[in-house]
């Protein structure tokens, strides 16, 4: 679901060019509403149109892409994972399960940065919870900068030759269903073997004594007395 209509995009890259690019990548990539996908999308088809530079909206989306990545990875480095508990109160889990997705994304950040660029909401969320997995600064910024110039070539170079071909509307709905149905793959993968894994775990045992044991034991004690 888009928040911003294409049309509304593609005025604000006409009007604002590279500005609307870039800041509309770098906005998305620190949690707003903004569908940074479509505003790469549609700025490789206006470069494919010739209203814009092919080689300056790649960089623009680049460079909005990995700053907003590092805007990320501070916000969960520095108070993510206290936030993260208190929402989970909400969502049932214990600060245990918590600790356990956060060691399992440790585990995989450096894939989950990489690959997070091409998949809805991962794109968002990958940034802060390498932060708040304290994944190592010097590492994030290696797989930041790679993914983010990865998919930045691969959606603008796709609007930028398939432009001519499909219409705008088309290549972002492609692009669309692609994310949902990875994003959907990436869940189960993470949630079928966390959900089996709990189940596993063995759940501890008490022990209720009925009233009459425990009369009965106060007795005895008394009668040794």
């Amino acid at each position: 679901m888009e928040f911003i209509s294409i049309e509304t995009i593609q005025d604000f890259a006409q009007d604002y060019g590279y500005w609307a690019i870039f800041w509309g990548i770098l906005l998305e990539n620190i949690g707003l509403p903004i569908p940074g996908e479509t505003v790469t999308i549609v700025g490789g088809f206006l470069a494919g149109s010739e209203k814009l530079s092919y080689g300056l909206v790649l960089t623009d989306a680049t460079l909005g892409a990995t700053i907003g990545g590092h805007l990320g990875y501070w916000l969960g480095r520095l108070g993510g994972y206290q936030l993260l508990v208190r929402l989970s109160r909400f969502l049932r889990l214990q600060e245990s399960q918590i600790a356990d997705l956060r060691d399992q994304f440790s585990q995989n950040g450096a894939k989950a940065v990489f690959i997070g660029r091409f998949i809805a909401l991962l794109r968002v969320f990958a940034s802060p919870l390498a932060g708040i997995a304290e994944m190592p600064y010097l590492k994030f910024t290696l797989y930041n900068s790679l993914g983010a110039f990865a998919w930045a070539a691969t959606m603008v170079s796709l609007s930028f030759f398939a432009g001519e071909l499909v219409p705008l509307e088309r290549l972002i709905q492609l692009a669309s269903q692609f994310s949902l149905v990875a994003l959907t793959l990436v869940g189960l993968s993470i949630g079928i073997p966390f959900y089996l894994e709990n189940r596993k775990k063995p759940q501890p045992i008490t022990t209720i004594k009925h009233p009459t044991q425990t009369s009965t034991s106060a007795t005895a004690t008394a009668t040794e007395k």
